[in-house]
Order: structure tokens, then sequence, then C-alpha cells
């Protein structure tokens, strides 16, 4: 997370599992089962669908076609244009009026995080809780249209996102393909680490401690034998504005990042950094980091190296709108919307200087299901429709592993597809009212 911001009135506290009933996790866990055989029915390999919209998004060539037609076999694309092949029998879906369009993904979430108190919900909330929680936000995303996604932590739950995850690939839940990381890792003292509370009652941080590169390795080695498809490290915090220029503090050098760097290389894995300033960004680029998340500051040198190194800003936009929006005090209020014209600032000049951007929106502290808000911001900041669509679709997929599969509507990718009213290249707020999805073949919403 960016920062630690109370808003006790933006959600009920939810009552503890220790004064419930012992087997109401049970029958949650039960109950979500029953939801997701309902929401993903059998489909045989045999089965073809053919999906007919009035429009088609192109996002490699930047093209609407006119009209628009996919043909899914099974799990996967087989034909896409302005008319494909219709197999005896197939199934016509005909979604009138829309735009078919790849399914959204996004770079940036927290499955484990719900509005309110973010500290206060690892203090109070079971890791069981948290995660039956965490099903139901991946649920909440999927239904959003976002049918991948990079978990960015879990905030103090460990490797439960495995879980999650494994649950969701075996069908047992909807959600999001997803790519975990478990805890994120943090210097003793950093950014995740329990700083306000009294140190005599031993809060526990929200992410896996880390003080050197031999620390580093060992962590990231355990975090790998328990399910973590990539690391999360918090390279800056905390951030500061004073006289009305930016500033934050690094948790790790440049040679302990390269160690992790190549660590994770070893398991063909990659980091991604919160940094959201120098030198602690620069450290980063020169490392080799996948993505620098948040991304706030960024100086000529560390920008040159993420152009060469293709190294993505993933800016999570909505995060920082909302905590400006819903401050506990004015103060806190006015810090916060100061931190978020900065970041505007920097953010037009990284898109002018061709940083590449993958989008993510630190969902989690703000509702899940309402992150494509992010793309809407990124247009409003300065990326055109197009351009903020590819770094969604193209870019999303390169970032999570997954180029060639997902991000476009081709032959031979998965059929992760959603719908939506409008034209997006003309309006890139159709994205939020996603009336039609689509994963791996399978239809959730029509």
């Amino acid at each position: 997370m960016i920062s630690k911001c109370y808003h006790p009135d933006a959600m009920p506290e939810p009552r503890s599992f220790h004064s419930l009933s012992p087997i109401l996790p049970l029958l949650v866990i039960l109950s979500l089962h029953a939801m997701s055989a309902a929401q993903t029915p059998t489909q045989s390999t045999s089965h073809s669908i053919v999906l007919h919209a009035a429009r088609l998004l192109d996002v490699k060539s930047g093209r609407i076609v006119k009209p628009g037609e996919v043909l899914v076999q099974g799990e996967s694309i087989v034909e896409v244009g302005s008319s494909v092949v219709h197999p005896a029998g197939a199934e016509v879906i005909d979604l009138g009026d829309r735009t078919l369009m790849p399914g959204l993904i996004d770079a940036h979430i927290h499955l484990f995080l719900h509005p309110g108190a973010e500290d206060l919900q690892t203090v109070q909330e079971s890791v069981p809780q948290r995660t039956i929680m965490a099903v139901l936000a991946a649920r909440d995303d999927l239904m959003a249209g976002f049918t991948a996604e990079r978990d960015m932590g879990t905030e103090g739950a460990g490797s439960a996102d495995t879980a999650v995850r494994d649950a969701i690939d075996q069908g047992l839940v909807p959600g999001p393909r997803l790519r975990i990381s478990g805890n994120a890792i943090n210097i003793l003292g950093g950014h995740e680490d329990a700083i306000g509370y009294n140190p005599a009652q031993h809060v526990l941080a929200n992410a896996d401690y880390a003080n050197n590169a031999a620390e580093l390795v060992a962590v990231m080695r355990q975090q790998f034998k328990e399910g973590a498809d990539f690391t999360k490290i918090y390279e800056t915090g905390p951030d500061k504005v004073r006289d009305g220029r930016f500033s934050t503090v690094y948790q790790y050098t440049e040679a302990e990042l390269k160690a992790a760097v190549e660590e994770a290389a070893r398991e063909g894995k990659r980091v991604a950094v919160h940094a959201t300033g120098e030198p602690g960004t620069l450290f980063a680029a020169r490392a080799g980091v996948a993505s620098i998340d948040h991304a706030n500051q960024l100086g000529d040198e560390t920008i040159r190296l993420m152009r060469e190194k293709q190294i993505f800003a993933v800016p999570t936009f909505t995060i920082f709108e909302y905590f400006a929006e819903h401050a506990a005090t004015p103060a806190r209020a006015a810090h916060e919307h100061e931190m978020l014209d900065l970041k505007v600032q920097d953010f037009r000049k990284q898109v002018a200087m061709g940083v590449p951007m993958a989008v993510g929106s630190d969902v989690g502290p703000f509702p899940h299901g309402t992150q494509a808000r992010e793309l809407v911001l990124m247009v409003k900041y300065g990326m055109s429709p197009l351009a903020v669509l590819q770094a969604d679709l193209l870019n999303g997929a390169k970032l999570l592993g997954w180029e060639g599969q997902i991000g476009a509507l081709e032959g031979g990718y998965l059929a992760d597809v959603v719908a939506v009213a409008g034209d997006p290249l003309q309006d890139i707020s159709a994205v939020e009212k996603v009336s039609f999805l689509m994963k791996g073949g399978v239809v959730y919403k029509k």
C-alpha cells in the first residue's frame, strides 16, 4: 500500500469470527462453492460459441472492427473478425450495440484488504476470515470485467493468496487469473512495520522482514516454496511533501535489490517494487525490476533506464484519489491532494518521455469491482484512450507473464472477453460498465 489512512466510517466493522459459530466459515465456503457452480456451467471441449456485436476492439492495431465476431472453442479463441465461421450447432450470443474487447487486467490489487482501517484489519481479522473476504473480492473484480490480476501482497496474510489462486484455477470459486506474491518484503521499521503502535504490544507487520541481501534471498525462497509467483518489495517510504517538494526514504540499496532480482530470475520469476521517488526508483531500475509501482517521482536517468529495459510504471491513481477524497481530517485531505497534484505533474512528464506504462489501481482500500476508474484517470491525466487500453491489455499481459495468451482477441488466445456499451476509444468510461463477461470460454455475465 502507499500509505496508512484510517476511514472508520467507510465500511461497517466486520464481526470477529471468534464471536460466531465455529461452523460459520465452513458454511460460507460451501455457499461460495455453490455460487461458483451456478456461475461456471460445465462446457465440453467440443462446445462452440460465436460472439457477435456491433463493434470489436483490435487493441494491437487500435482499430474498431464493425461488426465484430469471435469464435470460441472450449477455453480458447479460434477466429476473430467482422465475420467468422459458424460451426454446426454453435451457440450464437448476439450482444447487439456493444463492443467486444479483451478481459481487463489490473496489475496492482490487494484481495486481502477492504475499505476501512488497513492496519486494524490485520490485527482484528483472522487469516481465515480475511481469506474468505479475499474470495469475495476476487469474485467482485471478475464480475467487473477483470479477468487477470496481480495481487501485490496479502498485507500480513502470508501465503493465503496461494489458496485463493489455486481455488480459482481449479474452478472451485469464481475469480480472475492471478499472479500472487504472498506477503510483501520490508525492512525492520520500514513502510509496513506497524509504526505508531506501542512496540511492547509486538503488533505483527504487514510484510515479511529482510534487512540485507542474504535475508532477502532467504525470505524469497520461503515465499516461492509457499507458492508465490513473484516477489513484491517495499523500496521506499514514508513519503513527505515539504514546501511543495516530494521526498521519500529508500529502504534497500541497489546491490540488495540486484540480489533479489537475480534470485527471482534463478526461479524464472520477477520482482516488483513499491517505489515512489528517488533514489529508490533509480536503484530499482538499475537492478532490473519488472515494475515500479506508484512511481510518483522519477528522475531522468530512471526514466531512461525504464525505457531501455522496458520496466513498467504502474501509477495507481485511483488509490491516491480515494485517500484524498476520504481523508479523516482536513489536514490529511490537504496532504493527500498535494500528493496527487504532484503525482499528476510527474506522470505527464513520464508519458511525454516514453515511460512504459501498465495499469494497476491498488484496489482493496477502496471497494473491489470499482477499479476500472484507473483507466479513466489515466486518460484524464494525459494518455489517449487507446494508449491506456494498450497499457492495460498488452503491457498488462507482459507484466503478468501471459503475453500471447491474454490481452488481445486473437486466434489461439484464451477466451477472456468482455463487452461494453459504446466505443471505448471514444469514451474510456465505457470500461466501467462491463455488461458481458467470459473467462476461459465460460460465460459469467450476459
